[in-house]
């Protein structure tokens, strides 16, 4: 898992009024929970390009004043309307400490099924897992490539060293589902001279 930096300065307020005037200076409010403890602060909201808007999960080393804390994005809020970041939660983690945390799925190959003309389709975008950090990896690769029509990947098929996937073992991840483009085998021509079948009799009144 890659490391991303984050500076930020701790807050000494940590009302609405505050947190207000945080989001009109373009900084977002946060808070890291962990060790019995909670730090308030806030962090330029364009830090959080290679935090948030990225397909992987990074650790995250806050820098607060010097101090630096060694984190996970655990929560992130937005604002209903403008779709503005407004707040953000971090975990303090530790390398002999286990976390849960969400890994984002990255499927890889192309699909017997698709060439087929079947659709896949990625049901969960990310997977919870629990381990220690240094057996998180930012991503999880799924192959898809023997996939045909009618069948899927499931979370019970998924084994990471290290890793526990805190899913229902038969929930399903991607499959790959029919659809109208789909390859058939075209009916064989009537043979030459054969009679062509019956009509039906018009039913009696």
């Amino acid at each position: 898992m890659k490391t991303v930096q984050l500076s930020g300065s701790t807050r000494a307020n940590v009302g609405k009024v505050d947190a207000k005037a945080l989001r009109d200076k373009g900084h977002v409010p946060c808070v890291i929970y962990g060790a019995g403890e909670q730090t308030h602060f806030s962090a330029d909201e364009r830090a959080f390009k290679h935090i948030i808007y990225t397909p992987e999960t990074n650790l995250v080393e806050v820098d607060l004043d010097g101090k630096k804390y060694k984190t996970i994005l655990q929560e992130a809020q937005f604002h209903r309307l403008t779709d503005r970041l407004i707040h953000a939660d971090f975990l303090l983690v530790s390398e002999d400490k286990p976390v849960s945390v969400q890994i984002p799925i990255k499927t890889v190959g192309q699909s017997e099924g698709v060439k087929a003309g079947g659709k896949l389709v990625l049901k969960l975008r990310k997977v919870k897992v629990r381990g220690l950090i240094s057996k998180i990896p930012a991503n999880i690769e799924l192959d898809i490539t023997p996939l045909t029509i009618g069948k899927g990947i499931a979370a019970g098929d998924i084994n990471v060293d290290g890793l526990t996937l805190l899913h229902p073992k038969n929930i399903s991840v991607v499959s790959v589902q029919t659809t109208r483009n789909v390859v058939t085998v075209e009916e064989a021509p009537a043979a030459k001279g054969a009679a062509p079948a019956a009509k039906a009799a018009p039913a009696k009144k």
